[in-house]
C-alpha cells in the first residue's frame, strides 16, 4: 500500500488547526479555522475527494482520529463521508480503549509498536494508505521514510509558529515535484514524491 499523505498547510510549514478554533491549541495556537477563507471547493475538495477514491484504508494520530469520529459518521448520505464511514481505519494510540472504537471499522495500533505496524501494512498489497491531519503521526513516518507521496495544499498565509509534519533531526530528504495547481483563491496545490536515494 502507498503511504498518501493529504495536509493543508500555510505558507510557513504549519498545519495545526485548519479547520476550526477548538481543533488544537496546543501552545496557545490562536489561528484555528485559518484555511477557510482559502478553501475552494472545486480545486481542494477534488483533491481529498480523488484521496479517498484510490484509499484502502486510512491511518490517523489519536486526536486527528477523535476529530474525525466525532464529524463523520453524522454526515451519511453526502458521498464523501460514506467512503470515509465505510474505508477500514487505522488509529495510532497508546491511550484509547477498544471501547472508545467508535467509528466503525477502526483497528488501533499501539504507539509502541506503530512503525512496526505501519512497516507491516505498507508492504502489503492494496491502494493508498491516507494519512489527513495528524502532524506528529507525519513526521515519524517521514523520518522512517514511509511517505510514498505529499499533496499538500499551501495556502497563501503566514502563521508565525504552530506544529509542522516536518521532521527536524537535520537529515536531507529530496522529493520530486510531479504536479502543481492553483486554485483561484491562491492555493499551489503540489504533489510530492520522494526521491529514492543513488
Amino acid at each position: 500500500m502507498r503511504i498518501v499523505i493529504c495536509a493543508f498547510m500555510s505558507l510557513d510549514g504549519v498545519v495545526q488547526a485548519p479547520g476550526g478554533p477548538e481543533e488544537d491549541t496546543d501552545g496557545g495556537f490562536a489561528h484555528g479555522g485559518w484555511s477557510h477563507p482559502f478553501f475552494d471547493p472545486e480545486a481542494l475538495g477534488g483533491v481529498f475527494d480523488d484521496a479517498a477514491a484510490k484509499a484502502d484504508a486510512l491511518l490517523f494520530g489519536r486526536r486527528t482520529w477523535q476529530t474525525m469520529a466525532g464529524a463523520w459518521p453524522e454526515r451519511a448520505g453526502d458521498p464523501f463521508a460514506d467512503r470515509l464511514n465505510a474505508l477500514p481505519k487505522y488509529v495510532v494510540s497508546e491511550t484509547l480503549g477498544d471501547d472508545e472504537l467508535t467509528w466503525n471499522n477502526t483497528t488501533r495500533i499501539p504507539g509502541g509498536q506503530a512503525v512496526a505496524d505501519i512497516r507491516k501494512l505498507h508492504e502489503t498489497d492494496g491502494g493508498d494508505l491516507l494519512v489527513m491531519g495528524s502532524s506528529t503521526l507525519v513526521r515519524t513516518l517521514l523520518r522512517e521514510g514511509l511517505v510514498d507521496e505529499l499533496q499538500l495544499m499551501v495556502m497563501p498565509v503566514l502563521l508565525g509558529g504552530g506544529k509542522s509534519i516536518f521532521p527536524d533531526d537535520g537529515a536531507l530528504r529530496t522529493l520530486e515535484l510531479v504536479s502543481t495547481v492553483t486554485s483561484g483563491t491562491g492555493v499551489n496545490v503540489c504533489t510530492y514524491r520522494p526521491v529514492a536515494a543513488a
